[in-house]
């Protein structure tokens, strides 16, 4: 309010207020807390196909026998790994293998769909789902074959499951890994997660987490993968090979090796496969630890059809050799062993290729390359990921390799 040249000073109580009110929005930050032990905290989740019985053992929880029937489709039977409260070992004072029916709570439920199962699950807890620490899913082979479209929707649209889950495809049934006590961790949901992240430090496999999986599996270039694990008779875990898709169902399985031709092609780093090369007229072989890949891949059209160019680079250490016949200290030794090492690596790549060609499981990408490079020919030719499995099978792949032996280890005088 002015009064001549003057303005009146806006009174204080205004001032208060409109503080007070800028303030209220943040004192409602926890109006919807829940305590911790209200929430029962799933560590785990597997899913199997479930047997001949499981519609006469489910309740009728979602649906009425014969009034609001249930889907036609397979049962499954999924595994939940509830955490105890209080019961999980945190500081360094107990050692590994702790029973696992100490720290958790292993429940099994049957149900038509994942989200059928766990509203299962909800009505034989007392507390509430909560998914914000779920760290590991893992998928029978059997039920991956059969597609993972129920399965990815519903965690897909959970928001509390974060994307750095790690979901693997078990050779046997998966609710065994949800069970099992391995000797070197307090938890098997900890020792899985221990497990997949050091073999991503080491080199081993790439750090494909849930988030990866949804992403390459939208994309129309490109096939999805996941770890495929197998639990040994001392409750080890064991990386077995990588489970490649087609679409939303499993197509096939890699060997172990195979991952390092898979990474090596995509130029993924660390590197940490070794591998034997044998040295001709020497009787024996040396073996090489590959430390550090680059590749690049490079997309184009000839003669009106797609091609595809990738040039691989590795470094590698020459870690033994199994005859005292081969001097690693001879140049000529040394350009023989790299030279046998190109030819080998290109080989194995080139069959890996055309063994995920002849799959038609994209999991190298090649399409996207098509996408980003050739835009035109893709809207024109192809436009559609079921186009791109067919055209894929026959697009002709050139591989080209250089090998180069960085050290040749130590030895004493």
């Amino acid at each position: 309010m002015k009064i001549g040249k003057r303005t009146l000073p806006v009174p204080v109580p205004v001032r208060i207020i409109g503080v007070v009110l800028l303030m209220v929005p943040m004192l409602s930050g926890c109006w919807d807390s829940l305590e911790l032990d209200k929430r029962a905290v799933v560590l785990g989740i597997s899913v199997d196909e479930a047997d001949s019985g499981a519609a006469e053992e489910e309740s009728e929880v979602s649906h009425l026998k014969g009034k609001f029937p249930a889907p036609k489709n397979d049962m499954i039977r999924l595994t939940a790994q509830i955490a105890l409260p209080g019961r999980i070992p945190l500081g360094p004072g107990e050692g590994g293998g702790v029973d696992a029916k100490q720290t958790v709570w292993p429940i099994e439920v049957t149900g038509h769909t994942v989200d059928d199962a766990l509203m299962n699950l909800q009505q034989q807890i007392s507390s509430r789902l909560f998914f914000g620490h779920l760290r590991i899913i893992v998928v029978s082979e059997a039920v991956a074959q059969k597609g993972l479209q129920n399965l990815n929707d519903y965690f897909r649209r959970n928001s509390e499951v974060r994307r750095t889950t790690w979901m693997l495809i078990s050779e046997g049934k998966a609710k065994d890994l949800m069970t099992a006590a391995p000797k070197l961790g307090r938890l098997p949901t900890l020792y899985l997660i221990t497990t997949m992240d050091q073999a991503v430090k080491m080199g081993k496999f790439p750090n494909n987490f849930l988030g990866s999986f949804w992403s390459d599996s939208s994309k129309k270039g490109q096939e999805a993968y996941l770890p495929y694990v197998e639990l040994k008779k001392d409750s080890n875990v064991e990386i077995k090979g990588l489970a490649f898709f087609k679409g939303d169902k499993m197509n096939g399985v890699t060997k172990p090796f195979e991952i390092a031709a898979f990474m090596s092609i995509k130029g993924w780093n660390p590197a940490g496969y070794r591998g034997f090369v044998p040295v001709d007229g020497k009787d024996g072989a040396v073996n090489l630890n590959a430390t550090y890949r680059k590749s690049k891949i490079e997309a184009e059209i000839r003669n009106g059809r797609p091609h595809i160019n990738v040039s691989v680079q590795l470094e590698v250490n020459l870690e033994e050799k199994t005859n005292e016949r081969i001097f690693i200290d001879n140049p000529d030794i040394i350009r023989e062993i790299e030279q046998a090492d190109r030819q080998a690596a290109g080989k194995m790549y080139r069959a890996f290729i055309d063994k995920m060609k002849e799959e038609g499981s994209d999991i190298f990408g090649f399409g996207e390359h098509i996408r980003a490079k050739e835009p035109h020919y893709w809207d024109r030719n192809i436009k559609t990921k079921e186009k791109w499995q067919e055209i894929y099978k026959d697009v002709p792949v050139d591989v080209s390799v250089k090998i180069h032996i960085r050290r040749i280890g130590m030895k004493t005088r």
